[in-house]
């Protein structure tokens, strides 16, 4: 049998307002991931010849903090 449990979050205004700016970074994150995947994805079907190579986690978190520090 599976059992399954809703919590409620009772959150004041400032606490919302840092939740809805966790959700906007994220959002933005996945974004952008997204689309330097689809950009990587599709140089490499126009270019089979010289294919780039996916960056690893901790490389796609140090271009997002040099991103983010400009």
């Amino acid at each position: 049998m599976l059992l399954g449990f809703k919590t409620e979050l009772k959150i004041n205004n400032q606490q919302r307002t840092a939740l809805m700016k966790h959700c906007g970074v994220a959002r933005h994150a996945w974004n952008w991931g997204l689309g330097l995947t689809k950009q990587i994805l599709d140089h490499n079907k126009a270019n089979p010849n010289s294919k780039i190579k996916f960056p690893s986690a901790i490389d796609l978190h140090k271009w997002l903090v040099a991103k983010r520090e400009v």
